[in-house]
């Protein structure tokens, strides 16, 4: 399932040789991920196109006169699609191509370094526990540290995640957004415009009957067991839009009436509704033979028979057989060209 990625705005800028780019802010359910140009996303799909071919989606075309302002534009919604359409692949989610490019391009949005840092992570029953990581360590593998720390289970990652939660007054905490593998926690907290702003560690599954998978881990029972009903439905007061809503269709009588929600945590919705449906697939595909789908098992995918092409974008288990970067030259070099 595709990622909340776009780009509601581009701005142009002066090198210091005096020629024009444009650099192009990218959000990420909501929130400033990072700004990148053209010519970087270009030598990243060229790097990707190596090691994965056809298998990535058309990436916009190089112009070799000055753009026009439709010609902006269009580019424009082409790289956000670009960018919501090559997230579908969970190979390629996975891939250090995909991930070490997206934490350079956040680290250098914020103007972070790479250096050691202590980040608490805060669990559901206020306590912090602090842990030594990266500014350059993704949400994976923050998780995995924090997992360490509290005796949870590595094999049981996959049902927990972190979360941007603003804590509000009277002890009241409001979720802003789950942190997706690839991005850095230390650079969003950072980023974040909202107040008092915390990483936090919560479940991140919507099947009950999931629970009796957690039962023989202490920690992951204490975790549940905690989590309860802390959480605010009021969102951030400072998102990409104030004005979201949710739009889906559902099955009623052989008709399907679409249903809007008019809320600021749009985002979170929709990926709480794609992790169920993701969670449903799952157990269908155990139910009946007939409708298998792909299901990550100890880090590789054990192949089953389709009768439609689905993709399983619950992912319980964290990354560790990485595909080997191709031999191309490094898409984080110095930018010679002018983005045209």
């Amino acid at each position: 399932m595709k990622m909340h990625f776009c780009i509601p705005v581009s701005q142009q800028r002066l090198d210091p040789l005096g020629g024009r780019y444009v650099l192009y802010s990218v959000y990420l359910d909501g929130y400033l991920f990072c700004r990148v140009r053209y010519s970087q996303l270009r030598r990243w799909n060229e790097q990707l196109r190596r090691v994965f071919g056809n298998c990535l989606p058309p990436f916009p075309p190089k112009y070799y006169l000055a753009m026009t302002t439709s010609m902006a534009d269009e580019r424009r919604d082409q790289l956000e699609q670009y960018l919501q359409n090559v997230t579908v692949d969970p190979n390629m989610l996975r891939s250090d191509i995909f991930i070490d490019f997206l934490k350079f391009v956040q680290l250098d949005t914020f103007s972070i370094t790479t250096k050691t840092a202590s980040l608490d992570i805060f669990l559901p029953d206020g306590r912090n526990i602090p842990v030594e990581i990266l500014t350059s360590d993704t949400a994976e593998r923050v998780l995995e540290v924090v997992s360490h720390r509290i005796g949870l289970s590595q094999e049981l990652l996959g049902y927990f995640g972190l979360f941007l939660i603003r804590f509000c007054k009277e002890g009241k905490q409001s979720v802003m957004k789950k942190l997706v593998d690839f991005e850095l926690p230390y650079v969003s907290l950072r980023s974040a415009e909202a107040e008092n702003c915390r990483v936090g560690l919560r479940k991140w599954y919507m099947d009950p009957s999931l629970d009796s998978v957690l039962t023989d881990c202490p920690a992951a029972l204490q975790l549940i067991y905690m989590q309860g009903t802390l959480l605010d439905t009021d969102g951030p007061q400072r998102t990409l839009n104030q004005n979201l809503e949710l739009r889906f269709q559902f099955s009623e009588e052989n008709h399907w009436p679409w249903f809007v929600i008019y809320t600021k945590q749009a985002f979170l919705l929709s990926s709480c509704l794609k992790k169920m449906i993701s969670e449903k697939m799952v157990k269908l595909a155990a139910e009946n033979p007939e409708m298998q789908i792909e299901v990550p098992e100890q880090g590789n995918r054990k192949k089953h028979r389709v009768q439609q092409s689905q993709k399983d974008v619950s992912r319980f288990l964290p990354r560790k057989n990485k595909i080997e970067m191709a031999n191309v030259d490094c898409v984080f070099g110095t930018i010679e060209e002018e983005d045209l």
